[in-house]
């Protein structure tokens, strides 16, 4: 059976595009389907009539594509027509009155993996790309898509299944006491595949902070101006600005977008000894903040003495190492204060107020975060699901190596070398279950 859906956006537009994709897509969309008179050497043309009932019901543009060369590598028509909404859904109902059936979401990908045209990672790519809502989330996001990652993680498949097959050839001669494989060169190889999947778990950090912006830390002292720099930066009154000290009690998580670049601010509880303790709590967030973030803005009062935001980062520092991550001074309100201030570190005197200084600051957020994309690797972590199941594929490699080392039998090695297949095939397909692909296609929109 055939399914079809509306694959645009809901909502009136200058266009709808419907979708239909299945063994008889080609004869239910031949029902109502009417194309012009050839005239004369008038060369081939998409456009046709769309009849309901005998009735024209809109002049829209078809495009076909045969089996297997479709997206979903089934016969596929699609049907672009004027976005009226009353037009769209007797243009739909007409395709599932003659046979066809209304599809789930992401029933269309998940027709695809089911055919073999894209693998399970490639199709979460897919959820991705739809979801980007940046340069940087869209370039990772096609990337995946084209198949780098899924070349990488099938590398690391095939280099698994030969170590398996070399175990298991002992298991077929074991009477014979014959070893097909040296144990150390086995444990080399092992080492270098367990290797390579602490590295792509590595990349997750950076890979999800492409996907939902790079953590960057408005810490300092109560009304040092944390808030408003917030504010300023989002363009928008975010947070709460006040005079009262400890106002900002928990973290404000906010994300903007600077030349392509995506960005994930985070506004913090104010840096002092508190007896209060939801304060207390907000500022043990604060320093959790801190660690998660590739970026610390250190907000500094101008009008009060560098000496106390010395007396912070050395704290900081003894509780958390800042190693690895861009440490820059916001030295604040310079409108009342506009002596220069000289400090070890990065600064960069602003008025959050007026506006003051921004255009620097936001320029050297760009391009820390080009350095640490300079230093990425090319193959990036950025679903949890992945994440996860790596994780157990590097727990099974622990086994594998110790089983290798302490010269357990082949069988009992082979069963760890087993587990770490079946949790990298759960990545790419190779092993699946209706409830993962359940979950994974429900993300997306109906059409796709």
């Amino acid at each position: 059976m055939s399914i079809a859906a509306i694959s645009t956006a809901r909502g009136l537009g200058a266009i709808a595009v419907v979708r239909l994709s299945g063994d008889d897509a080609f004869d239910i969309a031949a029902r109502h389907l009417v194309l012009p008179e050839p005239q004369g050497t008038r060369p081939a043309t998409a456009f046709a009539r769309f009849l309901v009932n005998g009735e024209l019901l809109d002049e829209v543009v078809v495009t076909t594509y045969r089996a297997p060369h479709s997206y979903t590598g089934d016969d596929t028509v699609e049907i672009a027509c004027h976005g009226s909404l009353y037009i769209q859904q007797a243009l739909l109902q007409a395709l599932l009155n003659s046979g066809a059936r209304l599809a789930e979401p992401g029933e269309f990908t998940r027709q695809a993996f089911l055919n073999g045209k894209l693998d399970l990672s490639q199709t979460e790519a897919v959820a991705d790309l739809i979801d980007s809502t940046n340069a940087a989330a869209h370039r990772l996001a096609i990337s995946q898509l084209r198949g780098g990652y899924a070349k990488e993680l099938e590398q690391l498949r095939q280099q698994l299944v030969d170590l398996t097959a070399l175990l298991e050839l002992e298991l077929d001669f074991s009477e014979e006491d014959v070893e097909f494989a040296d144990r150390r060169r086995l444990h080399s190889l092992a080492s270098q595949i367990y290797t390579r999947i602490i590295a792509l778990r590595e990349s997750f950090h950076m890979g999800n902070a492409l996907k939902r912006g790079i953590p960057v830390a408005i810490i300092g002292r109560p009304n040092a101006g944390k808030s408003s720099l917030l504010n300023a930066l989002l363009r928008d009154n975010r947070a709460i600005v006040s005079d009262i000290p400890g106002t900002t009690r928990d973290t404000i998580e906010e994300t903007f977008v600077i030349k392509g670049t995506p960005f994930r601010i985070i506004d913090t509880a104010g840096l002092r000894h508190s007896d209060d303790p939801i304060e207390y709590l907000g500022i043990q967030r604060t320093i959790e903040t801190v660690v998660q973030a590739d970026i610390i803005l250190y907000v500094h009062d101008a009008t009060q003495p560098f000496l106390q935001a010395l007396d912070d980062l050395q704290e900081l520092q003894d509780i958390r190492t800042f190693k690895d991550k861009h440490l820059f001074i916001v030295n604040n309100k310079i409108d009342l204060v506009p002596e220069t201030l000289t400090t070890p570190y990065r600064t960069f005197p602003i008025s959050a107020k007026e506006g003051t200084g921004l255009e620097d600051l936001t320029s050297a957020l760009v391009k820390a975060a080009q350095t640490d994309l300079a230093q990425a690797p090319d193959v990036m972590l950025t679903n949890v699901r992945h994440y996860d199941a790596l994780g157990h594929v590097e727990q099974a490699l622990l086994h594998v190596a110790k089983g290798l080392a302490d010269h357990l039998p082949s069988d009992l090695v082979a069963i760890d070398l087993r587990d770490a297949l079946h949790h990298l095939g759960t990545i790419t397909g190779q092993v699946t279950s209706d409830e993962v692909l359940g979950t994974i296609f429900s993300r997306f929109c109906v059409g796709k």
